[in-house]
């Protein structure tokens, strides 16, 4: 009898103990977890797992532990939808993501019919927050804040050099490249060529021969640095010694990889880098230890989850529509990034982007250098 007695004891304190370790908020983070741009997924993937692992931690959003459910969407609209509605299944109530524009752009309309916040660390096409949506926001900037910056640097430092523009046809790609000429338009420069190719074409010898026929001294390249560094890689191989110019989607070591030597030079625009900010040291101690590089959007996925968490504080509240609004209303989130505030419509009030090189290192490596 006292054997059972003292089962059954331990058993009603397994019970509750599990009871109040079951209290879980779902979120979901997605993004091309596997494809050309999973370098990409990656960054999303660790930086929101390493904060939820930070937060949970420390206790928890408002007692309940978070659990997370990742998606991959393959950098693909369809999939990504697929995606949105499996968080939707699932009850998510918050996703980190998605990486590209054109992914987030459907799926953001699925997360809003549902009832699901999300924070995008890198959509950056304008339309994402003009379109009224209660539920949408961003850690970074917009392509026409990231155009105006490479226009202006283009029309200061660049004079009488012949600029080519080229896009690889999709919502982030062209999105950047027409808001970076509307700013080269704006500062009296006119480019020599303008041209889309298609995502994920490998042989790009018909471009390179109208950049030679046109004399391109620069490539502005409106897209990721999949096609990019073949781009360059091309460009070389052919004798071409023109200098690309790009945004936010080649800030991955990959884009070396794929472009070689001939990427030393490039120059593109990003945000001030953010493992340079005295709130990133003890986070990026974690992700050595998880020997990840917490390069370009990393630490931007992990700023999404804190804002979140110090959102909810804030509303008293785990209801994504009641958090969103708080979130809405000028408070600012202290974050890995730096402080953080939100305009009505959810992107971010701060100027976000400053010029950067691609560099050869000490090591021999060629990486991205703030100017």
């Amino acid at each position: 009898m006292k054997k059972l007695l003292l089962s059954g004891i331990a058993l009603g304190a397994v019970l509750a103990f599990s009871g109040v370790a079951n209290a879980q908020i779902k979120f979901g983070v997605a993004g091309p977890i596997t494809g050309p741009n999973a370098a990409f997924g990656a960054q999303l993937k660790n930086g929101t797992e390493q904060a939820i692992e930070d937060i949970n931690a420390a206790g928890g959003i408002l007692g309940q532990k978070i659990a997370l459910s990742v998606g991959d969407d393959v950098s693909d609209p369809k999939q990504g939808v697929s995606v949105a509605n499996k968080f939707v299944g699932d009850g998510v109530k918050f996703v980190i993501g998605h990486f590209n524009s054109g992914v987030t752009m459907p799926a953001s309309e699925v997360y809003a019919e549902n009832g699901i916040a999300m924070i995008s660390p890198s959509a950056t096409n304008p339309k994402i927050t003009e379109r009224g949506l209660w539920n949408v926001f961003r850690t970074c900037g917009r392509d026409d804040q990231q155009g105006e910056v490479a226009a202006a640097y283009i029309a200061k430092n660049l004079k009488g050099k012949k600029i080519a523009v080229v896009h690889d046809k999709t919502t982030y790609g062209q999105g950047l490249a027409d808001e970076t000429r509307k700013g080269l338009t704006k500062a009296g420069v006119k480019d020599v060529l303008y041209e889309g190719v298609n995502a994920g074409e490998k042989d790009y010898s018909a471009l390179i021969s109208k950049l030679k026929s046109v004399g391109a001294d620069y490539l502005y390249w409106g897209g990721l640095h999949t096609e990019g560094g073949l781009i360059v890689r091309q460009m070389r191989d052919q004798g071409l010694k023109t200098v690309m110019i790009s945004g936010d989607g080649i800030t991955t070591d990959e884009f070396a990889t794929i472009g070689g030597p001939g990427v030393e030079g490039t120059l593109m625009t990003f945000p001030p880098d953010p493992q340079k900010r005295p709130e990133a040291a003890a986070i990026l101690k974690k992700f050595e230890a998880r020997k990840f590089k917490p390069e370009a959007y990393t630490l931007y996925s992990y700023a999404a989850v804190e804002i979140l968490k110090q959102a909810a504080e804030g509303a008293k509240s785990l209801d994504p529509k009641k958090v969103s609004e708080y979130m809405r209303s000028g408070k600012t989130f202290k974050t890995v990034i730096g402080d953080i505030s939100y305009d009505k419509k959810g992107d971010i009030t701060r100027p976000d982007y400053t010029m950067y090189t691609w560099k050869k290192g000490a090591d021999g490596k060629i990486t991205y250098v703030e100017n």
